[in-house]
């Protein structure tokens, strides 16, 4: 809730309305996990409060820490039959990024990812993701996000949105919307609502230009089609704060020649953007395997010679089932 909608509650509880701000500041900025914590509210206005509403905050149910210090956390969700989801904190010198879930499960159905193939179980609410925000261990500690763990954050836009204005709010976390990334496969006409609204940056799902063989692991090139997704990127400017990046997950002998580097250098050709390339990570049922190193920086300096900014992002937390692809909501273990 926003301090005006908690504001609003207040006065149904018979407290203040600046009962609401004082609330937003115990959830958003100090963070507590019971409503008897919010110490500046009347005892009997707290007891009110806790037999009308609760705080929302799931904790997580374990975790497993990869040799790398990355951690998966397991969390469950408000709806119990939609499973559980996994959350992943990747440390990097001064930085904690959490790689955050908006649905269990996903129904956009890429072969090549295990979430997606396990199917689509539902959506999150705001306070499941939320969740994963404030109770892992590294709560106070995490400067950056990106919406890139289960499910697409675009088919469930209406909650990923409240989560980035409580995200970005004054009166929330107040994060620069910077340190926050989207990552979507390209849905339509989310996607034009979301660059309309948002300031934070986007990352779109690529993997291959050509549109037969990217619908043969990628159902969703059917109803967005990549083609379509570059032609409305290439509306907005790119140039300032905001970014855009291309994510593209290498398979050997599918995506990793150079007539691949050079239609997908053709596909971006003057639109501000980066492409980060990605080592496949092994799952059972697909019939592709990660290029070696060399592939890779091959691939990397052809792009780059052709003026397409181009890197390839290290891989973390491989061993514990956390990397790209790897999340099913199941794999976490208390250490």
């Amino acid at each position: 809730m926003t301090p005006s909608e908690l504001s609003e509650l207040a006065k149904e509880c018979g407290l203040p309305a600046y009962a609401g701000k004082q609330m937003a500041r115990w959830m958003y900025v100090r963070k507590v996990r019971s409503i008897d914590d919010m110490t500046d509210i009347s005892k009997a206005g707290r007891e009110t409060l806790k037999e009308r509403y609760e705080l929302g905050v799931n904790a997580y149910m374990g975790f497993a820490e990869s040799s790398d210090g990355t951690r998966k956390y397991l969390f469950p969700v408000s709806e119990p039959s939609s499973g559980a989801v996994e959350a992943v904190m990747i440390p990097d010198r001064d930085r904690r990024t959490l790689c955050v879930s908006s649905q269990s499960g996903c129904k956009m159905g890429c072969h090549f990812c295990m979430t997606g193939r396990q199917g689509f179980h539902g959506n999150l609410s705001v306070s499941d993701i939320l969740s994963q925000f404030i109770a892992i261990d590294e709560a106070e500690l995490l400067t950056n996000t990106v919406f890139m763990g289960m499910g697409e954050p675009l088919d469930n836009y209406s909650q990923v949105l409240r989560v980035i204005e409580v995200l970005t709010a004054p009166w929330g976390f107040a994060w620069s919307p910077k340190r926050i990334t989207l990552s979507t496969i390209g849905v339509l006409p989310q996607l034009r609502s979301y660059l309309d609204e948002c300031k934070c940056h986007l990352a779109v799902s690529l993997h291959n230009p050509f549109p037969e063989e990217r619908l043969s692991v990628m159902p969703a090139q059917k109803a967005w089609p990549i083609e379509n997704v570059v032609e409305l990127l290439r509306q907005y400017d790119f140039s300032g704060q905001r970014r855009v990046s291309f994510e593209y997950t290498m398979f050997a002998g599918f995506n990793d020649d150079k007539r691949h580097a050079d239609a997908l250098a053709m596909l971006l050709r003057g639109l501000e953007c980066r492409v980060n390339l990605i080592r496949f990570h092994r799952i059972p049922d697909f019939p592709y395997d990660c290029p070696s190193p060399a592939v890779m920086e091959a691939f990397c300096d052809r792009l780059n010679r052709q003026g397409i900014t181009t890197t390839i992002r290290a891989s973390r937390g491989e061993d514990i089932f956390a990397a790209c692809g790897m999340l099913a909501g199941k794999h976490a273990e208390k250490k």
